[in-house]
Parts: structure tokens; C-alpha cells; sequence
């Protein structure tokens, strides 16, 4: 807690704060409450709610009358606000080495990768996969989280006596300003596809607010990229710390030499320094080379020893990517997070290096999102997977078959290899009635997330659950003992 006049030393109140809010349906007793701008909403219009609920002071913009509660007026709420939670919560940012890790595929996975190997007990993460460290694991409502919680997280993170954040840097938190008062001894990146259009309006406005992260690292910091991606020397040259690569190419920092996929693990040889070695990664997936990649150069960068990194190698496990259900069943299913047209098409071509027959993908688009993705998405599933079926997904305020008319508006008078079943819960079951012996059902978008957005909210929903009452109602229905 900190008293309103050690946050703002020219003001007379003494008034307590307990935290700080910018949504006034979660402010209680105490908060500060602060009028930013949204993406739909000006919180201007909702201190009277606040202030029921308890705010015990504002921060605003623009005049507004005497509330009875004392009110600050600041040019610009919304660059206020980071900096802000960043003094009241006595700045953790800079009691900690701080990793960001910026790409349109893979941040959950190398920022785990991170975690993992420095150790949770040393390390916290925060992103898709919510926060956590040795300590404990909390939901996370963004990706990168609104500075008040992304703060809060820091915080515990340092009370527990982390040395370290690996944190997902998202292109939308570098737009909506929420990691501008955040400098990063090492950032990470993994590679850019067209992505989240809807938000950033171009291509160009999507890659400048990617590259944002490596203008906010700090000059004597490194820089981790992935020398193969396409857009590698546009990166560089934002850097502001020391650039470090990883690739396939021998002039790069930590090259990927070769390796090898096998049905449980990864066997992948390095060079680094002029040396040669070998490791073996449960991760599947080149891909996943490439994540664990970034994650090693970035440790090393850091100063970790190889030996003890190689230890940590076998305990890496990312929630909700490649996750090859336990169902004891003749046909198999997986769970993953890949909702892009690249990591759909890089994971699907994977899938097919297995010992599988055929492919049976559900999946549907995020609603509010992405428009111009969708029949692009449904396209590449189609051209890559045995069989699609078509659902909603996160739909928000949008009708779900319209979403879906629009994922299949491309494919609908040419592909006969899919179907549509709206409902999110049956179109799971209908993918695993439909599976043989040795095919694979592989149900997208969401990963081990708990929920789906709705017109009326949220409900709760996982799919990992789902896929497993699944198989258990199919063998119900066969008589077969689970």
C-alpha cells in the first residue's frame, strides 16, 4: 500500500491505496482508479461505478466535476498508467534481469523454454500459459497483461525472490502501450507472419510494434534472433542491445547443425563456439529446434553454463502445445495451440512424419480477430489436413457461422474433406467418432486454455476435458472398458 502523495508528491491527500484499477467492476475498497482510454471504452464514464465500489481516488484526463473523493488530472492517462503501476509497486522490473519474447509463433514455447531452463525457482513466466514460478501458477488474462497485473505479477515474482521474467511480448500490448514503461535485458525473437491485422491495420504497423521490443532493450543487453526468418534483417537493424543469432547457417552464434524427429523426442546437434553437441529434447516439431534454440542462446547469452542447461533439457514440458493425449485408445489425440495459417500448415506437416493414417483437424477463428486470416486458415487446413471440421471458437460478439462461412467462403464449391458442426463440444465428439485405428484427431486454437468468450461472457471450457469425455462417451457407446 502507498499513500496517494508518495505517488504524486505535490498533492496534499494522504489518502491509502491499496492497488490500482483501470476496470471498475473489479475495483474494491481503496483502489485507485485510473481513466483510460479503451479500445471500445472511456473509463471516464465509469468513476461513479468506481467510486461505488470503492475507489478511494481518480486520475483522469479531461475535467470532470467533484466526485468527493480526491481527483488528479495527468496529460495522458493511458501513458500514465504503466508508469505509474511501476512506482507504486516500487519498480520490480529493475530488481530482476528481464526477458521478452516477441513472434507470431512460439512465445508460449521458448518462454517456457527460458523459464525451464534457468529454473522456476529463479525464473518467473508470464504470458499465454498464465504466470507462474517454483512458487506458485495464476491465470493471466492476456497474453501480455494491462500494467496493473503485469506489475502485481512482478511483484510476487520479487517477493518470492526471482531473479528472472521470461514474459510473452505481444505485438497488441506494444500497441495498446502497456510495456512502454518496461527496458528488457534480452529479447527474443522468433519469427513474423501476417497476424492480428484487425488490430495494427497493415502488415508494416504489425512488424514496427514486433520490433518495439528490441528498441526498449537496453544498450548493453542482447538481443536473441532467429537468423532463417524472413524478416530477420529488419529486426536487426531495431536492435538496441548486443544481437545474438540462432540458425541453421555456420555464422551463426548457436547453429543448428541437424536433427532428428523420433516419436517421443527430438535429438538435435548444436555448434556453438566452435563446438559440437548433442542434446535430446521432448520437444517434437522443427519448429520446437528452433524454440529451444532461441531458449538456449539466451541463456547462455545470460552467462547459464551448457552443462547445467543440458540438465534442465529433459524437464521442459509447454501446457497445451503438442499435447498427445493419454487416451489408451487405437487412434490418438493431440491438443495445440496453433491458430495461425503457418503454425497450423508447420504443425500439420509434422504430424504427417508420424506413424498415423489420417488427420482429422477441429478447429475454428477467434471472433474480433483477424478477418482477412480466416479463409486463409481454413484453406490451409484443408490443403493439409485429411479432414476439417469447422467450429466456433473465442466467437465474442460475432455469430459463430459467420466466422465459419468466412474460413470456408474459399474452399466451399472445391474441397468436399470437411464439415461444419458449430457447437465447440460436438464437433470434438464428432472428430473422435470419426477416428479409425492410427489416425490422429488434433484439436486447435486454444491449447489447455479454460474458457471460450461468448456474446454474454465467458463459460468455462476446456478442450484437453472435452477431448477426454469424448473418447469416454464413444466407449460408452462401443462397450469398451476405459
Amino acid at each position: 500500500m502507498k499513500k496517494l502523495n508518495e505517488l504524486y508528491p505535490d498533492v496534499n491527500f494522504d489518502t491509502m491505496i491499496k492497488s490500482i484499477k483501470i476496470n471498475s467492476k473489479e475495483v474494491t475498497k481503496g483502489d485507485l482508479f485510473v481513466c483510460t482510454m479503451g479500445v471500445t471504452a472511456d473509463r471516464h464514464d465509469f468513476i461513479d461505478e468506481a467510486i461505488e465500489n470503492g475507489a478511494s481516488a481518480i486520475i483522469v484526463s479531461r475535467d470532470v466535476p467533484p466526485k468527493g473523493v480526491p481527483i488528479i488530472k495527468v496529460p495522458d492517462t493511458n501513458r500514465e498508467f504503466p508508469f505509474l503501476c511501476q512506482k507504486f509497486y516500487d519498480y520490480p522490473d529493475t530488481k530482476m534481469t528481464m526477458i521478452g519474447v516477441t513472434g507470431t509463433d512460439g512465445k508460449t514455447s521458448t518462454s517456457t523454454i527460458i523459464q525451464t531452463l534457468i529454473g522456476s525457482n529463479l525464473c518467473g513466466y508470464i504470458g499465454t500459459n498464465g504466470r507462474s514460478c517454483a512458487a506458485f501458477t495464476g491465470d493471466n488474462p492476456n497474453t501480455t497483461p494491462d500494467a496493473d497485473k503485469l506489475y502485481a505479477y512482478l511483484d510476487e515474482f520479487v517477493k518470492f525472490g526471482c531473479k528472472y521474467t521470461a514474459m510473452e511480448a505481444s505485438s497488441e500490448a506494444f500497441f495498446r502501450g502497456r510495456l512502454q514503461s518496461v527496458m528488457y535485458d534480452l529479447s527474443v525473437y522468433t519469427n513474423i507472419t501476417s497476424e492480428h491485422l484487425n488490430i495494427h491495420g497493415s502488415f508494416e504497423n504489425y512488424v514496427q510494434c514486433k520490433l518495439q521490443l528490441f528498441r526498449q532493450t537496453k544498450a548493453d543487453g542482447y538481443c536473441i534472433l532467429n537468423a532463417d526468418d524472413q524478416l530477420y534483417e529488419t529486426v536487426k537493424a531495431a536492435c538496441n542491445g548486443k544481437v545474438l543469432t540462432y540458425g541453421s547457417s555456420d555464422s551463426c552464434d548457436l547453429q543448428i547443425v541437424s536433427f532428428k524427429i523420433f516419436s517421443t523426442k527430438t535429438v538435435i546437434n548444436f555448434k556453438y563456439r566452435g563446438e559440437t553437441f548433442e542434446v535430446s529434447s521432448p520437444l517434437l516439431g522443427d519448429f520446437n529446434v528452433y524454440n529451444l534454440a532461441a531458449g538456449m542462446l539466451s541463456c547462455l547469452a545470460l552467462g547459464f553454463k551448457l552443462e547445467d542447461l543440458e540438465k534442465n533439457i529433459p524437464r521442459i514440458k509447454v501446457d497445451g502445445r503438442l499435447d498427445m493425449l493419454n487416451t489408451n485408445t487405437p487412434y490418438y489425440v493431440m491438443v495445440d495451440y496453433a491458430h495461425t495459417p503457418n503454425g497450423i500448415s508447420k504443425l500439420l506437416n509434422f504430424v504427417h512424419t508420424l506413424d498415423v493414417n489420417r488427420s482429422i483437424v477441429v478447429i475454428g477463428a477467434a471472433g474480433e480477430r483477424d478477418y482477412q486470416k480466416r479463409p486463409i486458415m481454413g484453406k490451409t487446413v484443408c490443403d493439409n489436413a485429411s479432414y476439417a471440421i469447422f467450429t466456433y471458437e473465442d466467437p465474442r460478439s460475432e455469430d459463430p457461422k459467420d466466422i465459419i462461412d468466412m474460413m470456408v467462403k474459399d474452399i466451399k464449391d472445391t474441397y468436399t474433406n470437411f464439415e461444419i458442426v458449430i457447437d465447440r463440444r460436438e464437433a470434438i465428439q464428432r472428430a473422435i467418432d470419426l477416428a479409425k485405428p492410427k489416425d490422429i484427431v488434433l484439436i486447435l486454437g486454444k491449447g489447455n486454455e479454460t474458457y471460450q468468450k461468448l456474446k454474454d461472457g465467458k463459460i468455462d471450457f476446456n478442450d484437453v476435458e472435452e477431448a477426454y469425455q469424448a473418447v469416454a462417451n464413444r466407449n460408452i457407446r462401443e462397450g469398451v472398458n476405459s
